[in-house]
């Protein structure tokens, strides 16, 4: 399986520019439209409203064909992508998950103290505390299908609800080498979406909108913090509060909640788009001490050319399932997670809201893959030849 990893992968030159976790500012520039990669999503909206493509859009980066449509399959199944294929955790992970807090629980605030200990019940559940010697790398493969559910439409008094259904099947191939270096391939529908980490710069490409890098503090992908990889979700809450408890199904959970600060989501807003929150919730079964929901929130405020103010909220809820046993480490082999993207104005009744879903499955997982090293974790040269400033 090593030898996946040192398939040499070719890049063409790509202009590069930053990974927007939020819709695209609607900014016109002289010479032409600055693309981003929520570009799609925004032009996806659009045409749900019946409305033409924006004025400037690229239309063979979006998908557009020569008449200034798009195919209702093929844009679907972009959004998804944007949407699902690699979003990332709203924080940093810190080096160590396993560290010692709760000897300076006087410290801390009482919130604070119990999170911790939540975490520290969560890696003896999956048998982190038990490990003689840490895992350096992993291997995952696994499938997938996502599905573009349903999409309400409101003018005011007036909503209207379009079902499509539309859906494709896939899968993906995941490397990962700690501290923070990750590589993902994921093809679905024919359509392949390539994102990783050196540890210092996250990117993605995309065959329409090439390659681009993330703002920001570097931060984990979601993907494997959905039961994937124990360690480094505990890490992701080591500074979470406890808000209590809720019910998940059948199961009574502690909830965790860990935020992105202000300063953060300040870096990682870019002209007349401003991150305005990305908030990160666990569910930790009390019975069992595993997690077995995740719900993040994110939401942007774009000020339009037109001087009006549109925010946009992206809600993903993940159900995990499914643990097994690997080499003493236990690993949620199957999961759901839904979707849902909002658009609404500062005082326009009218608004936008999708929902997608992706069904998600381990087909195997393999720890201290021999031969693996950091040389393959090396981002795209065209983001080093970028003359932007390193997240």
């Amino acid at each position: 399986m090593a030898s996946k990893a040192r398939k040499k992968q070719i890049w063409c030159p790509q202009p590069l520019t930053p990974l927007m976790e939020g819709p695209d500012p609607e900014m016109q520039e002289e010479g032409g439209k600055k693309e981003s990669s929520w570009e799609v999503i925004r032009e996806w909206f659009r045409a749900q409203k019946g409305g033409p493509p924006s004025p400037g859009t690229n239309l063979s980066a979006s998908g557009y064909g020569s008449g200034g449509t798009i195919p209702a399959k093929g844009q679907d199944l972009r959004l998804l992508l944007g949407v699902l294929g690699c979003p990332l955790a709203p924080i940093p992970q810190t080096n160590d998950p396993i560290d010692h807090h709760l000897l300076h629980i006087k410290d801390i605030p009482f919130e604070t103290s119990i999170a911790h200990y939540i975490i520290q019940q969560y890696l003896a559940a999956t048998g982190c505390l038990k490990q003689q010697k840490c895992n350096k790398n992993m291997y995952a493969s696994g499938s997938v299908k996502m599905v573009c559910c349903e999409t309400e439409v409101s003018a005011g008094r007036n909503v209207k609800t379009l079902g499509t259904r539309s859906g494709e099947n896939g899968c993906f191939v995941l490397w990962q080498m700690l501290p923070g270096m990750w590589s993902l391939e994921l093809v679905v529908g024919g359509i392949k979406v390539v994102a990783g980490s050196d540890g210092k710069t996250v990117w993605r490409h995309t065959p329409w909108l090439g390659t681009h890098a993330a703002k920001g503090p570097q931060r984990p992908l979601r993907r494997l913090i959905q039961g994937l990889d124990p360690k480094s979700t505990a890490s992701l809450f080591a500074k979470a509060q406890c808000l209590g408890e809720k019910r998940i199904g059948d199961d009574d959970c502690f909830v965790l909640k860990v935020s992105a600060d202000r300063a953060a989501v300040m870096e990682r807003s870019e002209g007349p788009a401003e991150v305005i929150r990305h908030a990160l919730y666990g569910y930790f079964c009390q019975k069992s001490g595993l997690l077995i929901y995740l719900e993040d929130s994110h939401l942007t405020r774009v000020e339009t050319p037109e001087s009006e103010t549109v925010y946009w909220e992206t809600t993903i809820g993940s159900s995990i399932a499914d643990y097994r046993d690997v080499d003493g480490v236990l690993i949620a082999h199957q999961g759901r997670s839904i979707a849902t993207v909002f658009r609404c104005g500062e005082v326009s009744m009218e608004y936008t809201r999708t929902r997608m879903e992706e069904a998600w499955s381990i087909d195997d997982v393999v720890f201290n893959v021999p031969g693996l090293s950091m040389d393959y974790f090396i981002a795209p040269a065209d983001v080093f030849d970028s003359t932007l400033p390193s997240p």
